[in-house]
């Protein structure tokens, strides 16, 4: 073997250790990415079927139920509904008509099973996307009405 095939060989190598340590890197960052939707886009059928992601809206008034840990609440984007299960502390700004951000999996009943419930921070905040979600799907419901 020649010093240049040597070499050649020590360039393959690098290279192809190089491409699997990207592999993994890409198989972590999609393995741990969370998208968020709206329940419009939940019910659309939008959202991935098995895997985490996270859902917001407005907690919908009177939806509210407690038993022992466990909670039941319905988010809204005011044009579609999905009920929510959690089991565990609800952070003390949560509350019915405020904004919420759950993270979980959809259940083959619809109902989303959440591990993480995060409440908005001030009068002021919501995720933009949420925000986005609200506006656009109030939009929509007030185009429906005024046709005639």
């Amino acid at each position: 073997m020649t010093a240049r095939q040597r070499r050649l060989g020590w360039i393959a190598l690098g290279v192809l250790v190089l491409v699997a340590a990207l592999g993994f890197v890409l198989n972590a960052f999609q393995s741990n990415l969370v998208f968020f939707f709206t329940p419009t886009q939940v019910a659309q059928g939008e959202a991935p079927q098995g895997r985490v992601f996270r859902i917001g809206g407005l907690v919908k008034t009177g939806s509210l139920q407690r038993q022992d840990m466990q909670v039941q609440f319905v988010v809204t984007d005011t044009a579609r509904d999905i009920a929510v299960i959690y089991s565990g502390l609800l952070p003390d700004l949560f509350k019915e008509g405020k904004g919420v951000v759950a993270q979980g999996r959809l259940g083959p009943d619809g109902v989303f099973t959440a591990t993480e419930v995060l409440a908005k921070h001030d009068e002021n905040y919501m995720p933009p996307e949420a925000q986005h979600a609200l506006d656009k799907a109030t939009a929509g419901q007030a185009a429906q009405t005024v046709k005639p």
